[in-house]
């Protein structure tokens, strides 16, 4: 699927309630997960010790962060949507996420998003994505919430 290309407000409204897109899998590797624990100081063994993993853990290997999976929602948007014609974009917040099942070492995710919510604050473009962090072979997503952000179009 080709990227969505979004250059004001309207071209955003156009879409609401539907499916923006989805993006690439991404494969979620030990090497991935050691470096994020590196970042964040999180060296909790069920993400970063594989040989007790593989005997102590429900899963038999290691698992990725859950906030390592949330981390990888911005490149994955910025496969599925690009928006010109802006002097800023904000995060302005996280609502309703739910952590459905773990991403277990060498699997692949991807991000599916919906526009589900977009309101014009005096010029600003206020958007709410639903997105959903999808395991490739599983039912049950990984992740799933809804992200806000500002857009500030020029003028």
């Amino acid at each position: 699927m080709d990227k969505l290309i979004i250059t004001s407000y309207e071209d955003f409204e156009s879409h609401l309630g539907q499916e923006i897109g989805t993006s690439d899998w991404v494969e979620v590797t030990q090497e991935r997960i050691n470096l994020f624990a590196d970042a964040t100081d999180d060296h909790q063994w069920i993400h970063v010790d594989t040989e007790r993993a593989a005997k102590e853990s429900p899963y038999k290997s290691t698992i990725a962060h859950g906030y390592l999976t949330l981390s990888l929602l911005p490149s994955m948007w910025n496969q599925i949507i690009e928006v010109k014609n802006i002097k800023m974009l904000v995060n302005y917040g996280m609502n309703d996420m739910r952590f459905g099942q773990p991403v277990i070492t060498g699997n692949r995710v991807r991000t599916k998003a919906i526009l589900s919510g977009i309101q014009n604050l005096r010029g600003i473009c206020k958007t709410e994505i639903h997105f959903i962090i999808e395991i490739e072979g599983q039912r049950k997503p990984a992740l799933e919430g809804f992200a806000t952000f500002l857009y500030y179009f020029n003028q």
